[in-house]
């Protein structure tokens, strides 16, 4: 008895085109605009934005306005969801292949040489915080990481308790000014808003410049919102920087070979 042949899972001919491909390879590290997927892509405009449209229409992909300038959109990669429809179209092969997560989340990462991570928001109160203790969280003693604010104000007391409640230090951190870090080296230099991202000055050395493109949760209403708000961007900063440091001790492991 032949078995039941089915179609390919959409998700899997979804990311079968070359271009949508490359897009989720652009996306997966960094938030851009979409002229900058088309500088990078060397695409036409209107074929990025078609295919960006596709990914969106999948829930693959978020966009997001710009606070810095509204006229703006950022696009990110919605890494949770594209591994629920990874898992879900491996099941539709073979029941077997679904449950495969990385399971080396809650492993310390192995970091073969130091790194130097700096995170920059606008007031340093919240979303660089938060980045800045989650990291230090993660990795061990070979990296280095601090935040910094083009206008810095103090640590809102809302991100100190939620990190508290997430058993997550919050020991060293103080709103600091980016001024004093323009001269040293750092490997990556990551913003957290898209204000300081559209105005961050070039910080020297050629880092790796990533942006993430959060929300401000402090701009809710009431504190109870904020707290929401400051919530979902923890969860969804452990899983961008899970990411992060799994790509950093990735390239370590194999420049040593």
């Amino acid at each position: 008895m032949q078995p039941l042949m089915l179609e390919p899972p959409a998700m899997l001919k979804l990311l079968a085109h070359e271009l949508r491909w490359r897009l989720l390879q652009l996306l997966v590290h960094s938030d851009y605009r979409v002229h900058e997927c088309v500088a990078a892509l060397q695409a036409p405009m209107n074929v990025v934005s078609y295919h960006l449209r596709l990914l969106r229409e999948a829930a693959l992909v978020i966009e997001r306005r710009s606070e810095a300038d509204g006229r703006d959109v950022y696009y990110h990669l919605d890494l949770p969801a594209l591994q629920t429809a990874y898992q879900s179209s491996a099941q539709a092969l073979h029941p077997d292949l679904a449950p495969f997560a990385n399971q080396a989340t809650s492993q310390p990462y192995q970091l073969t040489k130091p790194v130097r991570i700096l995170y920059v928001c606008t007031h340093n109160s919240a979303r660089s915080q938060l980045a800045e203790a989650i990291t230090r969280h993660f990795a061990g003693p070979q990296l280095d990481v601090v935040s910094a604010g083009t206008q810095p104000a103090e640590v809102h007391h809302l991100v100190l308790a939620a990190l508290a409640e997430k058993k997550i230090s919050s020991a060293g951190l103080y709103a600091k000014s980016l001024q004093p870090y323009l001269d040293q080296h750092f490997d990556y230099v990551i913003t957290a808003c898209d204000r300081a991202r559209e105005q961050c000055p070039t910080i020297p050395g050629h880092p790796t410049s990533w942006h993430w493109s959060f929300a401000d949760p402090l701009l809710k209403t009431s504190e109870l919102a904020q707290a929401a708000a400051i919530d979902t961007t923890i969860q969804q900063l452990i899983t961008r920087i899970r990411f992060l440091l799994t790509t950093i001790e990735r390239q370590q492991h194999e420049g040593s070979k």
